[in-house]
Protein backbone atom coordinates (compact mmCIF):
# COMPACT_ATOMS: atom_id res chain seq x y z
CA UNK A 1 0.00 0.00 0.00
CA UNK A 2 1.59 3.36 -0.56
CA UNK A 3 2.67 6.17 1.80
CA UNK A 4 -0.34 8.83 1.29
CA UNK A 5 0.76 12.21 1.59
CA UNK A 6 -0.63 15.78 1.96
CA UNK A 7 0.80 18.91 1.01
CA UNK A 8 -0.34 21.95 2.72
CA UNK A 9 0.61 25.04 1.34
CA UNK A 10 0.34 23.37 -2.11
CA UNK A 11 0.65 27.02 -4.20
CA UNK A 12 3.70 28.06 -2.99
CA UNK A 13 6.97 27.14 -4.91
CA UNK A 14 7.72 24.68 -2.16
CA UNK A 15 4.64 22.96 -2.03
CA UNK A 16 4.36 22.89 -5.98
CA UNK A 17 7.66 21.67 -6.03
CA UNK A 18 6.52 18.86 -3.47
CA UNK A 19 3.98 17.96 -5.99
CA UNK A 20 6.14 17.84 -8.93
CA UNK A 21 8.62 15.43 -7.23
CA UNK A 22 5.91 13.49 -5.38
CA UNK A 23 4.21 12.38 -8.55
CA UNK A 24 6.87 9.78 -9.68
CA UNK A 25 7.73 8.77 -6.57
CA UNK A 26 6.90 5.14 -6.89
CA UNK A 27 6.06 4.36 -3.00
CA UNK A 28 3.37 7.48 -3.15
CA UNK A 29 0.62 8.59 -3.27
CA UNK A 30 -0.36 12.43 -2.91
CA UNK A 31 -3.67 12.15 -0.75
CA UNK A 32 -4.91 16.06 -1.09
CA UNK A 33 -3.50 19.01 -1.26
CA UNK A 34 -4.69 22.75 0.82
CA UNK A 35 -3.68 26.15 -0.17
CA UNK A 36 -5.81 28.72 2.07
CA UNK A 37 -5.16 31.09 -1.35
CA UNK A 38 -6.67 29.53 -4.21
CA UNK A 39 -8.72 26.71 -1.83
CA UNK A 40 -11.76 25.10 -3.88
CA UNK A 41 -9.44 25.95 -7.01
CA UNK A 42 -7.63 23.24 -9.36
CA UNK A 43 -3.85 22.80 -8.82
CA UNK A 44 -3.15 22.72 -12.54
CA UNK A 45 -5.15 26.24 -12.64
CA UNK A 46 -2.43 27.76 -10.49
CA UNK A 47 0.29 26.08 -12.23
CA UNK A 48 -0.98 25.26 -15.67
CA UNK A 49 2.30 22.94 -16.72
CA UNK A 50 0.68 20.08 -13.78
CA UNK A 51 -2.25 20.12 -16.17
CA UNK A 52 -4.18 16.43 -16.95
CA UNK A 53 -0.45 15.68 -14.35
CA UNK A 54 -2.29 17.32 -11.15
CA UNK A 55 -5.86 18.61 -11.50
CA UNK A 56 -6.78 17.92 -7.97
CA UNK A 57 -8.83 20.41 -6.18
CA UNK A 58 -6.86 22.63 -3.04
CA UNK A 59 -8.97 21.30 -0.12
CA UNK A 60 -8.74 22.66 3.62
CA UNK A 61 -5.88 21.87 6.39
CA UNK A 62 -8.27 19.78 7.99
CA UNK A 63 -9.05 17.64 5.02
CA UNK A 64 -5.35 17.23 3.50
CA UNK A 65 -4.42 15.66 7.34
CA UNK A 66 -7.86 13.52 7.85
CA UNK A 67 -6.84 11.75 4.39
CA UNK A 68 -2.75 11.47 5.07
CA UNK A 69 -0.07 9.79 6.93
CA UNK A 70 2.98 12.39 6.10
CA UNK A 71 1.82 15.78 5.87
CA UNK A 72 4.10 18.25 4.05
CA UNK A 73 3.95 21.60 5.55
CA UNK A 74 5.18 24.73 3.03
CA UNK A 75 3.91 27.18 5.10
CA UNK A 76 5.80 30.92 6.20
CA UNK A 77 7.08 30.73 10.17
CA UNK A 78 4.30 30.86 12.94
CA UNK A 79 1.84 29.15 10.92
CA UNK A 80 3.23 25.36 11.90
CA UNK A 81 3.15 24.65 15.54
CA UNK A 82 -0.81 24.31 15.79
CA UNK A 83 -0.87 22.16 12.77
CA UNK A 84 1.88 20.11 13.99
CA UNK A 85 -0.02 19.83 17.53
CA UNK A 86 -2.79 18.64 15.20
CA UNK A 87 -0.95 16.05 13.16
CA UNK A 88 0.91 14.48 16.56
CA UNK A 89 -2.52 14.25 18.44
CA UNK A 90 -3.66 11.91 14.84
CA UNK A 91 -0.58 9.72 14.65
CA UNK A 92 0.41 11.13 11.64
CA UNK A 93 4.10 12.26 10.54
CA UNK A 94 4.57 16.02 9.90
CA UNK A 95 7.31 17.39 7.89
CA UNK A 96 7.56 21.29 8.50
CA UNK A 97 9.47 22.98 5.21
CA UNK A 98 8.82 26.32 7.65
CA UNK A 99 10.83 27.76 10.72
CA UNK A 100 8.91 26.76 13.36
CA UNK A 101 11.00 23.83 14.96
CA UNK A 102 14.61 24.24 13.31
CA UNK A 103 15.96 26.06 16.51
CA UNK A 104 16.33 24.55 19.45
CA UNK A 105 16.75 27.44 21.17
CA UNK A 106 13.55 29.30 22.66
CA UNK A 107 15.00 32.52 23.20
CA UNK A 108 16.53 32.35 19.81
CA UNK A 109 13.60 31.94 18.14
CA UNK A 110 11.90 34.77 19.59
CA UNK A 111 15.24 36.85 18.78
CA UNK A 112 14.63 36.14 15.06
CA UNK A 113 11.52 34.85 14.63
CA UNK A 114 9.91 37.04 16.95
CA UNK A 115 7.32 34.11 17.89
CA UNK A 116 7.59 31.67 20.82
CA UNK A 117 7.50 28.13 21.55
CA UNK A 118 3.44 27.16 22.30
CA UNK A 119 3.82 23.51 22.81
CA UNK A 120 7.68 22.73 24.66
CA UNK A 121 6.89 19.26 24.72
CA UNK A 122 6.57 19.25 21.26
CA UNK A 123 9.27 21.18 20.68
CA UNK A 124 10.79 18.42 22.08
CA UNK A 125 9.79 16.04 19.80
CA UNK A 126 10.88 17.32 16.69
CA UNK A 127 13.86 16.82 15.36
CA UNK A 128 16.35 18.67 12.66
CA UNK A 129 16.32 16.65 9.24
CA UNK A 130 19.50 17.19 7.15
CA UNK A 131 19.69 13.92 6.51
CA UNK A 132 23.51 13.56 5.77
CA UNK A 133 24.38 14.56 9.22
CA UNK A 134 21.69 14.01 11.35
CA UNK A 135 20.14 10.91 9.89
CA UNK A 136 20.21 8.79 13.00
CA UNK A 137 18.38 11.33 14.94
CA UNK A 138 15.54 11.10 12.16
CA UNK A 139 14.58 7.68 11.98
CA UNK A 140 11.55 6.62 13.64
CA UNK A 141 10.34 10.07 14.42
CA UNK A 142 7.33 12.14 13.63
CA UNK A 143 8.51 15.56 14.03
CA UNK A 144 10.35 16.89 11.12
CA UNK A 145 12.43 20.71 10.85
CA UNK A 146 13.07 20.04 7.54
CA UNK A 147 16.14 22.77 7.04
CA UNK A 148 16.31 25.66 4.73
CA UNK A 149 18.28 26.36 1.94
CA UNK A 150 21.18 28.54 2.99
CA UNK A 151 21.23 26.02 6.19
CA UNK A 152 21.44 23.06 4.17
CA UNK A 153 24.37 24.47 1.58
CA UNK A 154 26.68 26.03 4.01
CA UNK A 155 26.79 22.89 6.20
CA UNK A 156 27.39 20.81 4.21
CA UNK A 157 29.59 22.55 2.26
CA UNK A 158 31.92 23.06 6.12
CA UNK A 159 31.09 19.82 7.59
CA UNK A 160 33.78 17.76 7.40
CA UNK A 161 36.34 20.44 8.50
CA UNK A 162 34.34 21.16 11.30
CA UNK A 163 33.86 17.67 12.56
CA UNK A 164 37.29 16.92 12.36
CA UNK A 165 38.48 20.03 13.98
CA UNK A 166 40.83 21.09 10.84
CA UNK A 167 39.62 24.19 11.06
CA UNK A 168 39.20 27.14 13.40
CA UNK A 169 35.15 27.40 14.79
CA UNK A 170 36.06 31.47 14.67
CA UNK A 171 35.88 33.93 12.31
CA UNK A 172 33.96 31.37 9.78
CA UNK A 173 32.62 33.56 6.88
CA UNK A 174 29.66 31.90 4.63
CA UNK A 175 28.92 33.76 1.49
CA UNK A 176 25.63 32.67 -0.44
CA UNK A 177 23.97 33.79 -3.76
CA UNK A 178 20.46 32.48 -4.47
CA UNK A 179 17.88 31.98 -7.01
CA UNK A 180 14.76 34.37 -6.39
CA UNK A 181 12.35 31.36 -6.41
CA UNK A 182 13.63 30.94 -2.47
CA UNK A 183 11.95 34.82 -1.64
CA UNK A 184 8.69 32.64 -2.14
CA UNK A 185 5.82 33.41 -4.57
CA UNK A 186 4.22 36.28 -3.17
CA UNK A 187 5.47 39.59 -5.20
CA UNK A 188 7.14 42.26 -4.41
CA UNK A 189 9.47 44.96 -5.13
CA UNK A 190 12.86 43.11 -4.75
CA UNK A 191 12.04 40.48 -6.75
CA UNK A 192 10.15 42.42 -9.74
CA UNK A 193 12.07 41.89 -12.92
CA UNK A 194 12.68 45.25 -13.35
CA UNK A 195 14.59 45.46 -10.21
CA UNK A 196 15.93 41.62 -10.50
CA UNK A 197 17.51 41.58 -13.79
CA UNK A 198 20.49 43.07 -14.56
CA UNK A 199 21.37 43.02 -10.68
CA UNK A 200 23.15 41.56 -8.22
CA UNK A 201 23.42 42.51 -4.78
CA UNK A 202 23.81 41.21 -1.06
CA UNK A 203 20.80 41.72 1.73
CA UNK A 204 19.99 41.13 5.55
CA UNK A 205 23.60 41.35 5.57
CA UNK A 206 24.90 39.98 8.82
CA UNK A 207 21.21 39.70 9.99
CA UNK A 208 19.20 37.03 7.64
CA UNK A 209 17.33 35.04 10.17
CA UNK A 210 19.60 31.30 8.58
CA UNK A 211 22.07 32.59 10.69
CA UNK A 212 21.72 31.19 13.96
CA UNK A 213 20.20 27.91 12.26
CA UNK A 214 23.80 27.75 10.12
CA UNK A 215 25.53 28.43 13.78
CA UNK A 216 23.22 26.04 15.34
CA UNK A 217 24.22 23.12 13.21
CA UNK A 218 27.72 24.00 13.02
CA UNK A 219 28.23 24.18 16.99
CA UNK A 220 26.32 20.49 17.09
CA UNK A 221 29.38 19.53 14.67
CA UNK A 222 32.14 20.97 16.60
CA UNK A 223 30.94 20.37 20.05
CA UNK A 224 31.55 24.04 21.20
CA UNK A 225 29.28 27.30 20.32
CA UNK A 226 29.98 28.52 16.84
CA UNK A 227 29.35 31.92 15.45
CA UNK A 228 29.69 33.02 11.63
CA UNK A 229 29.24 36.08 9.31
CA UNK A 230 26.80 35.41 6.96
CA UNK A 231 25.96 37.29 3.84
CA UNK A 232 23.22 36.37 1.43
CA UNK A 233 22.97 37.81 -2.14
CA UNK A 234 19.93 37.58 -4.90
CA UNK A 235 21.06 36.15 -7.83
CA UNK A 236 19.09 36.99 -11.00
CA UNK A 237 18.06 33.34 -11.53
CA UNK A 238 15.11 31.48 -10.38
CA UNK A 239 16.87 28.48 -9.08
CA UNK A 240 19.93 27.39 -7.07
CA UNK A 241 22.17 28.41 -4.12
CA UNK A 242 25.80 28.63 -4.30
CA UNK A 243 27.81 28.97 -0.93
CA UNK A 244 31.58 30.27 -0.47
CA UNK A 245 32.66 29.21 2.95
CA UNK A 246 35.80 30.79 4.40
CA UNK A 247 37.44 29.10 7.39
CA UNK A 248 41.07 29.43 8.72
CA UNK A 249 43.05 25.87 8.59
CA UNK A 250 44.42 25.15 11.54
CA UNK A 251 47.96 24.65 12.66
CA UNK A 252 49.48 21.59 11.21
CA UNK A 253 46.58 20.82 8.97
CA UNK A 254 47.70 19.71 5.51
CA UNK A 255 45.85 20.16 2.01
CA UNK A 256 45.74 15.98 2.19
CA UNK A 257 43.93 15.91 5.76
CA UNK A 258 41.52 18.16 4.27
CA UNK A 259 40.61 16.15 1.48
CA UNK A 260 40.93 12.86 2.86
CA UNK A 261 38.17 14.14 5.37
CA UNK A 262 35.98 14.92 3.07
CA UNK A 263 36.20 11.88 0.94
CA UNK A 264 35.74 9.74 4.18
CA UNK A 265 32.96 11.89 5.34
CA UNK A 266 31.05 11.85 2.03
CA UNK A 267 31.80 8.71 0.41
CA UNK A 268 28.42 6.81 1.14
CA UNK A 269 26.45 10.00 1.13
CA UNK A 270 24.49 9.93 -2.72
CA UNK A 271 23.44 12.91 -2.74
CA UNK A 272 26.25 14.99 -1.63
CA UNK A 273 28.89 14.88 -4.98
CA UNK A 274 32.36 15.79 -4.00
CA UNK A 275 34.24 16.88 -6.72
CA UNK A 276 37.79 16.60 -7.73
CA UNK A 277 40.63 19.22 -7.48
CA UNK A 278 40.19 22.03 -9.68
CA UNK A 279 36.33 21.76 -10.41
CA UNK A 280 34.24 24.18 -8.83
CA UNK A 281 31.00 23.85 -7.52
CA UNK A 282 27.79 24.80 -9.95
CA UNK A 283 24.03 25.75 -9.80
CA UNK A 284 23.85 24.65 -13.26
CA UNK A 285 24.89 21.30 -12.97
CA UNK A 286 22.54 20.58 -10.00
CA UNK A 287 19.57 22.19 -10.97
CA UNK A 288 15.84 19.93 -10.88
CA UNK A 289 18.10 17.84 -8.70
CA UNK A 290 18.50 16.80 -4.59
CA UNK A 291 22.13 16.71 -5.35
CA UNK A 292 24.78 19.17 -3.23
CA UNK A 293 28.00 19.45 -5.19
CA UNK A 294 30.79 20.39 -2.93
CA UNK A 295 34.44 22.03 -3.77
CA UNK A 296 37.30 22.16 -2.10
CA UNK A 297 40.18 25.10 -2.39
CA UNK A 298 42.95 26.04 -0.36
CA UNK A 299 44.21 29.13 -0.57
CA UNK A 300 48.06 28.74 0.92
CA UNK A 301 49.24 32.28 1.18
CA UNK A 302 46.35 33.17 3.87
CA UNK A 303 46.16 29.29 5.20
CA UNK A 304 42.04 29.43 4.37
CA UNK A 305 40.05 26.64 3.27
CA UNK A 306 37.25 28.05 0.52
CA UNK A 307 34.53 25.29 0.31
CA UNK A 308 31.46 25.95 -2.00
CA UNK A 309 28.47 23.98 -2.59
CA UNK A 310 25.69 24.13 -5.04
CA UNK A 311 22.19 23.37 -4.36
CA UNK A 312 19.00 23.67 -6.06
CA UNK A 313 17.27 25.76 -3.14
CA UNK A 314 13.57 24.47 -4.39
CA UNK A 315 14.92 20.69 -4.16
CA UNK A 316 17.56 20.10 -1.68
CA UNK A 317 16.98 23.51 0.06
CA UNK A 318 13.34 22.44 0.12
CA UNK A 319 11.12 20.06 -1.37
CA UNK A 320 13.51 17.18 -2.02
CA UNK A 321 15.02 17.36 1.29
CA UNK A 322 11.95 16.38 3.03
CA UNK A 323 11.24 13.74 0.77
CA UNK A 324 14.47 11.96 1.86
CA UNK A 325 13.17 13.12 5.16
CA UNK A 326 10.33 10.98 4.31
CA UNK A 327 11.57 8.33 2.74
CA UNK A 328 13.95 7.49 6.00
CA UNK A 329 11.11 7.32 8.15
CA UNK A 330 9.36 5.41 6.35
CA UNK A 331 11.62 2.62 5.76
CA UNK A 332 12.63 3.28 1.88
CA UNK A 333 15.70 3.86 0.29
CA UNK A 334 16.44 7.33 0.71
CA UNK A 335 16.82 7.60 -3.07
CA UNK A 336 13.49 6.54 -3.59
CA UNK A 337 11.66 9.33 -6.22
CA UNK A 338 14.70 11.36 -6.19
CA UNK A 339 17.27 10.39 -8.69
CA UNK A 340 16.72 13.43 -10.65
CA UNK A 341 19.12 13.97 -13.48
CA UNK A 342 20.02 17.59 -13.54
CA UNK A 343 19.62 18.80 -17.17
CA UNK A 344 23.32 18.90 -19.31
CA UNK A 345 22.41 22.56 -20.66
Amino acid sequence: MKIKAGIIGATGYAGAELVRILLTHPEVEIAAISSVSFEGQKLSDVYPSYQTLCDMECKSQDEAVAKSDVIFAALPHGLSQELAAQCDKAGKVFIDLGADFRLESEEEYQEWYGGKFLDKELHQKAVYGLPELFRENIRGKKIIANPGCYTTGAPLALAPAVKNGLVSTEGIIVDSKSGVTGAGRKPSQGSHYPELNEGFHAYKAASHRHTPEIEQTLSILSGKKVKITFVPHLLPVNRGIISTCYAHINEGVTKEQIRKAYEEFYQDEFFVRLLPDGANADIHHIKYSNFCDVSIHIDERTNTLIAVSAIDNMVKGAAGQAIQNMNIIFGLDEKTGLVIVPPAF
